[in-house]
């Protein structure tokens, strides 16, 4: 088919407009794309550079010879590492962990940012909002301290309280079931009102139309939060429940490592722990990588299974 001079003349003009749009919007948004390198540049140099580092686990690494001359040794870390014992109990450690935190520790945030967005009264709605954020902010050292202050054997105020009614003290730090409560409990209230705000966010999207049509049908409250409060956000739970499925094998180090102790050493001892204590301490880094490889693993694999899930009610992240 051809082309008649006109038609040809109307599509190199129409090109340089394309070209020439593209280069001033590019213009007007240069001061947005200089704010974004310092993004760019923290994820490059402290997120992909570093993965570089997995090769440790298949390689015999030491100081002298570097990362690059190591010599490789294929698989003998991974076999090491799932034959011995210890290494399987600090795994089952950390998924069980994992999975009572999910349990317990994703649905609070989801009804706290409820009840939040159901009080009316301002002034104590950012009283409790403010209460329940500053944890969040507070490091594990400080935490720890106010769970040892609370829970603490001889001087905590919990067992100062039960020595007064009956008698006895009891060791909640010390017994395997009572430390793992604490341990849910206090990660828990630390986070829970921080990962409140992206539930009050999706809240606030909710037509307020909508509450007030089921109202004058009679729906009650209980109703109202069933059929239109948590249908209105069910995507951001889907979205926050594929996240948290991400870190499941992905125990925070500072909570394991402050409120953990010797004798409860079986429950407590986590991967994180392990590789400082292993890794780090002990000069195994070949070992601790291949651990930290096979913890990324697995975190991929339950991240890509759970969006396959989702996809089926059509709440896939990708």
């Amino acid at each position: 088919m051809r082309v008649s001079g006109l038609e040809a003349i109307q599509s190199v003009t129409a090109g340089k407009k394309v070209r020439s749009s593209r280069s001033r919007l590019l213009l007007q948004n240069i001061p947005l794309l200089v704010m974004f390198i310092p993004g760019v540049l923290y994820y490059v140099v402290f997120k992909y550079i570093p993965i570089g580092g997995v090769v440790i686990a298949f390689k015999d690494y030491n100081f002298n010879d570097g990362i690059i001359n190591s010599p490789w040794v294929g698989l003998k870390h991974f076999r090491i590492l799932f034959s011995n014992p210890q290494s399987s109990h600090i795994i089952v450690n950390t998924l069980w962990l994992s999975v009572l935190r999910i349990v317990f520790g994703f649905p609070f945030p989801i009804i706290l940012a409820i009840m939040l967005n159901e009080v009316r009264k301002s002034w104590f709605k950012r009283t409790v909002q403010t209460m329940v954020f500053i944890p969040h902010f507070f490091s594990w050292v400080i935490v720890g301290g106010i769970v040892l202050t609370i829970f603490g054997q001889e001087s905590g105020t919990l067992n100062i309280l039960l020595k007064q009614w009956t008698g006895q003290a009891y060791p909640f730090l010390y017994q395997a079931s009572s430390w793992v409560a604490v341990y849910i409990g206090s990660g828990t209230w630390k986070e829970a009102g921080f990962a409140s705000i992206i539930y009050l966010a999706a809240l606030a999207a909710i037509d307020p139309g909508l509450y007030e049509a089921a109202a004058i049908d009679g729906a009650s409250k209980a109703r109202q939060i069933w059929h239109i409060t948590l249908p209105g956000i069910s995507t951001v739970i889907a979205m926050m429940f594929i996240l948290s499925l991400g870190g499941v094998m992905d125990v925070s180090f500072d909570q394991a490592y402050i409120l953990g102790n010797s004798v409860v050493a079986d429950v407590s001892e986590v991967i994180s722990t392990w590789i400082y204590k292993f890794g780090l301490q002990g000069g195994q880094f070949g070992i601790t990588t291949a651990m930290g490889l096979f913890e990324s693993l697995v975190a991929l694999i339950l991240i890509t299974a759970g969006n396959a899930v989702a996809r089926r009610f059509g709440k896939e992240l990708w």
